[in-house]
């Protein structure tokens, strides 16, 4: 009987991870910057928002990629998060005061909308 049980135990634990890394995401987007200064603002930023697994930007096309897992915050937080610390993304455009802030190096063209 212990066996029994012992051999349904580890072949329900695999299923059970497996179930819990399908409900992560990933997707990518579009974030104004320059330089790894930028960078790191954005991945950190990034990273403070609920449910984010891993965030990384790539400067020369100005993407970032993420992992996250939607139920704990929908990705519009993400892009606010970024938004709020001098970066405009598509859903979301910094402040002028904070993008103003950003060190000479880390400030962008900004389109007019």
């Amino acid at each position: 009987m212990k066996k029994l049980l012992l051999f349904c135990l580890l072949l329900i634990a695999p299923l059970s991870v497996s179930a819990q890394n399908k409900k992560n995401e990933k997707t990518s987007f579009e974030v104004s910057g320059n330089c790894e200064m930028c960078k790191k603002r954005i991945e950190k930023a990034a990273l403070t928002v609920k449910g984010i697994k891993t965030a990384t930007w790539d400067i020369p096309s100005n993407v970032i990629s993420v992992i996250y897992d939607p139920s704990k915050e929908p990705i519009q937080e993400v892009q606010r998060a970024i938004a709020f610390a001098g970066h405009d993304t598509p859903l979301a455009k910094a402040l002028d005061s904070t993008y103003n802030a950003l060190p000479m190096c880390c400030l962008y063209k900004r389109t007019i909308e």
